[in-house]
């Protein structure tokens, strides 16, 4: 069993008088971790995807919801956003049914953040879980183990089924990927051509690592800027996408309102291009890399509660800095590169104007420097 990181965290949480959120993706292991979580003690689960568990949740009142919980002393709702005012429900066990530990999973926080931040202000804590982190796997095959397969985890990603049925990976993904981009987005009623997004999300993984341009993507795939701004910002919500800006701080020539567009996994930007050919094959290495890496320094950044500002860094003369991240005090610019004997030089413009700054090159020879 892969041990998660947010386990211990969770753990320490409960019984503090607060509900527990877990977001993260469709898939990305949220059930499994609570089920983890409480093996072993006496528990009620429910689901927001049964019908009959929507009602009795729904316009419900404490006494109501004493009924349903008996003698548990902890409710677990799986898929809460499925659950009409959930907030309001979850507010009435933090207020008046306080000897009941609620846990309540959701795989979309457009839907279920938007429910639950109002009413539970100053009564829960929120957690994110992401498919599985370079540093969990690592727990699970030691450091050398998990760098011999960094080429594996650049191609199918680290979704939880993904990493634990090997031989399966293409067809899995293929199969997630249909199922989890599209099931929450198509619940949501801003989403009103699927072909739509389907066009953007196949044009959006053509471009990992490229700076884009919401009018010139909206002339590709036949719709305009402000739909391209609009999806992209969906997709944000359903954990499918995360947007990175550019630096911007007056410099001459730098750009000014940039964006990147990454995955939160790998395995998914392939299978939505349907591209599993092996590394030695491929002409997007450059790309893959730079989306694993920023990706998992997300991941790691998060789990260890560290806070910063993260930016890509260009100019009009296509000077360029994968990734700068700005501690408040100090800023840290690193460069990505698949083949660890190519030279790199960071721009003097950027070292001349950002004269505190730390410079480093992450290649697969010193990976665990950024992400362990």
């Amino acid at each position: 069993m892969i041990i998660r990181l947010l386990q211990n965290k969770i753990e320490q949480r409960l019984f503090k008088g607060k509900a527990i959120l877990i977001f993260g993706p469709r898939q990305s292991g949220k059930s499994t971790l609570v089920e983890l979580l409480l093996a072993g003690k006496d528990h009620m689960y429910l689901n927001g995807d049964d019908a009959d568990v929507r009602e009795i949740l729904t316009n419900t009142t404490a006494a109501k919801l004493r009924l349903v919980v008996g003698n548990k002393k902890i409710l677990f709702i799986d898929e809460a956003q499925r659950v009409p005012n959930i907030g309001l429900t979850l507010k009435l066990f933090t207020d008046q049914i306080k000897d009941v530990q609620i846990i309540a999973t959701g795989s979309s926080a457009f839907e279920l953040s938007s429910q639950v931040n109002e009413p539970l202000t100053g009564r829960k804590y929120e957690f994110m879980l992401y498919p599985l982190s370079f540093a969990e796997m690592v727990g699970q095959n030691g450091l050398i183990g998990e760098k011999r397969l960094l080429e594996h985890r650049m191609i199918y990603g680290c979704y939880p089924e993904i990493v634990t049925k090997p031989g399966e990976e293409a067809e899995l993904l293929k199969l997630l990927a249909n199922s989890y981009l599209y099931k929450d987005l198509l619940m949501l009623e801003q989403i009103k051509k699927p072909v739509i997004l389907e066009k953007l999300l196949k044009a959006l993984a053509l471009q990992v690592g490229s700076e884009i341009r919401y009018q010139e993507i909206g002339q590709i795939i036949g719709s305009d800027g402000k739909t391209v701004d609009k999806y992209i910002d969906l997709l944000e919500k359903t954990y499918v996408v995360f947007r990175l800006p550019a630096l911007n701080r007056n410099v001459r020539n730098e750009i000014k309102k940039g964006k990147k567009v990454y995955f939160y996994d790998n395995g998914i930007r392939n299978a939505i291009i349907n591209n599993f050919k092996p590394i030695q094959s491929r002409t997007d290495v450059g790309a893959l890399w730079e989306n694993f890496i920023i990706s998992e320094r997300m991941k790691f950044l998060h789990y260890n509660n560290i806070d910063v500002t993260s930016y890509f860094w260009r100019t009009t003369q296509q000077q360029e800095i994968d990734l700068i991240e700005d501690h408040g005090d100090a800023m840290e610019a690193y460069e990505f590169k698949w083949n660890k004997r190519e030279k790199v030089r960071f721009s003097q413009t950027f070292t001349d104007n950002y004269i505190d700054s730390k410079t480093s090159v992450i290649s697969p020879d010193n990976i665990e420097e950024l992400l362990l």
